[in-house]
């Protein structure tokens, strides 16, 4: 009965190992290890509400000629954009009327909404001028991720900023970002980033949250620690500040365009051992989240998993890393 017990163990063994090995294989095979960014023609152009033409946007491989760009994906966002633009765009233009040497940008991205998005984001164009609002439409959905790197991709800052379409961080403390990012690296051609986080207010938030969701936030957080990002308390805030030289790097291997891209992003940014600060902003929670609280967490979770067997295995690779090589 033993030496069938220990047989059957051994098969069983043998078994596992022959799908892992398989498992690699397919991953080696199957997956390529930089990212295919894909553009459409329509996409590489945004519309000028004044002179009713099409321009064609920048690339974030030019140099710089703003002090800062704001990327906003937005998806199905016709609701809550409004609020948001308008706090943002208050700020920027009262920081530039202070500021002389200051100057903005903010790139709408709608990710194939299928509402007013894009209406409601021209309205802004429009009032603004195109060379300080600009609305890139996707002519279909990538995902959060994607929308952003798109958007980065376009971008004249030579400072890059990542803001939720939903206003649940305060505008405004993007100046506690840019002092951060500035003490880390001085000028754009320096890397650094400064992460908004919204870690000091988890004791409040979890008061205010069910029982299961508060179950699915820390298991997702030690999921996040074990596998992917240590030196983050919160990957997910949707308030991100980069140098283009970073933004160039991190941007240009992001494999994951859906809900967790900013895990990638932190661990790529860890990989290369980049300057980062973890900065704490104001947060709101905001009706209208795309989030369903059990599968998005689920789906997270599982892609943050593959994230760390992909590079590790090295079917996803780092392309600074590679251009440094060579």
């Amino acid at each position: 009965m033993l030496a069938c017990l220990l047989q059957l163990c051994y098969y069983l063994v043998a078994v596992i190992v022959v799908g892992v090995l398989v498992g690699l294989f397919v991953l080696l095979s199957k997956t390529k290890p930089y990212p295919n960014i894909v553009r459409h023609k329509d996409e590489e152009t945004f519309l000028d509400p004044k002179t009713i033409k099409n321009v064609d946007f920048p690339s974030i491989e030019e140099p710089p000629t703003l002090e800062l760009s704001v990327i906003v994906p937005a998806y199905n966002e016709e609701k809550r954009l409004p609020t948001m633009l308008d706090e943002c765009l208050a700020f920027l233009e009262e920081k530039s009327k202070k500021e002389s040497t200051f100057t903005y940008e903010v790139i709408i991205v709608s990710d194939g909404s299928s509402d007013a998005t894009v209406s409601v984001a021209l309205k802004y164009s429009k009032q603004f001028g195109a060379e300080k609002v600009r609305v890139m439409e996707l002519v279909e959905n990538r995902g959060k991720g994607g929308a952003v790197r798109l958007g980065m991709l376009s971008a004249r800052g030579r400072q890059l900023l990542f803001a939720d379409a939903d206003g649940a961080t305060k505008f405004p403390d993007y100046d506690k970002l840019a002092e951060a990012l500035n003490a880390l690296a001085p000028e754009w051609r320096n890397d650094g980033l400064a992460v908004g986080s919204r870690a000091h207010l988890e004791d409040e938030s979890i008061a205010s949250r069910s029982f299961i969701r508060t179950v699915l936030m820390h298991g997702f957080h030690t999921l996040v620690w074990l596998f992917a990002v240590r030196s983050v308390r919160d990957t997910q805030c949707g308030f991100k500040l980069f140098t283009r030289s970073t933004a160039r790097k991190l941007f240009a291997s992001l494999h994951v365009q859906r809900w967790a891209f900013d895990v990638e992003l932190l661990f790529i940014a860890e990989r290369l051992k980049l300057p980062m600060s973890e900065v704490a902003v104001r947060w709101t929670e905001i009706d209208g989240s795309k989030l369903t609280p059990f599968w998005s967490w689920l789906q997270m979770g599982m892609d943050l998993v593959m994230i760390w067997v992909r590079y590790l295995v090295g079917a996803w690779r780092i392309a600074a890393i590679q251009k440094k090589e060579n």
